[in-house]
């Protein structure tokens, strides 16, 4: 895959606590994402894995530490924060989609609510987002007509409408019933082959064994171990990695 050496995202000794320090959600994470890359983030329940993905926009907001974005530190006040979300694309479980809006609606609301497209623009683009994805037939349906594969990969072609640099996913498949799994990650694994840089939690470990250049393992807050797929699957070295992989694999 086509990863750059420019690193497009940097986490630096990142700190996230709760109830005024009782709790360490995030306990001194660092960690670069290149441009062009699709790094999986893997561990067990509460280990600190969404907390880490919600922060690379500020979704939740560091108690200590920086991150950089396209070397802008997005901690720093002086930052028009939403400005740097509009290039950071969220898929989230639950996609999130607006009930009262039709599927097209929902695509171009963002690039034209933000002038980034003329609503021509937009809906010609989401048309050829729909198309992409086989669903351009649901272009004037409503998110309850849908399955649960379908919102997802509608919410994440709802990303895409924004031009994003990167890709945030958390958890993008849990909340889907199994045989719909299938079809949203073909979709993630087309753009991570178009070059899309990407940020994935997840609990698949067959995507993130193929189709992530990087896996990095968090437990308790920290990150234990990254490195290739082969790496982290076939040779872990981590002793809390081995036994999760144990229970999972």
């Amino acid at each position: 895959m086509a990863t750059s050496s420019k690193v497009l995202i940097s986490v630096k000794s990142l700190v996230k606590e709760y109830n005024h320090g009782t709790v360490h959600a995030l306990d001194g994470c660092d960690l670069d994402i290149h441009k062009g890359e699709v790094v999986a983030i893997i561990g067990p329940s509460g280990s600190g894995k969404s907390t880490l993905l919600r922060s690379l926009n500020m979704l939740e907001e560091p108690t200590s530490g920086a991150i950089f974005f396209d070397g802008v530190d997005l901690a720093s006040k002086s930052v028009n924060i939403d400005l740097h979300r509009q290039k950071m694309g969220m898929v989230f479980q639950h996609f999130n989609l607006f009930p009262h809006k039709t599927v097209l609606q929902n695509i171009t609301l963002a690039p034209v609510t933000l002038k980034k497209k003329t609503p021509a623009e937009a809906e010609a683009q989401a048309r050829a987002l729909l198309e992409r994805i086989g669903l351009s037939d649901k272009a004037d349906e409503y998110p309850n007509m849908l399955s649960g594969g379908q919102k997802q990969r509608i919410a994440i072609v709802r990303a895409l409408a924004m031009d994003p640099e990167v890709m945030l996913f958390d958890e993008p498949t849990s909340a889907l019933d199994p045989e719909m799994v299938g079809e949203v990650l073909d979709l993630m694994r087309d753009l991570a082959k178009d070059g899309m840089t990407m940020a994935v939690v997840t609990h698949e470990m067959g995507f993130a064994r193929e189709v992530a250049d990087r896996v990095v393992f968090m437990a308790d807050g920290k990150i234990l171990e990254e490195g290739s797929p082969t790496d982290i699957f076939d040779h872990p070295q981590d002793p809390r990695l081995q036994d999760f992989l144990s229970k999972v694999l």
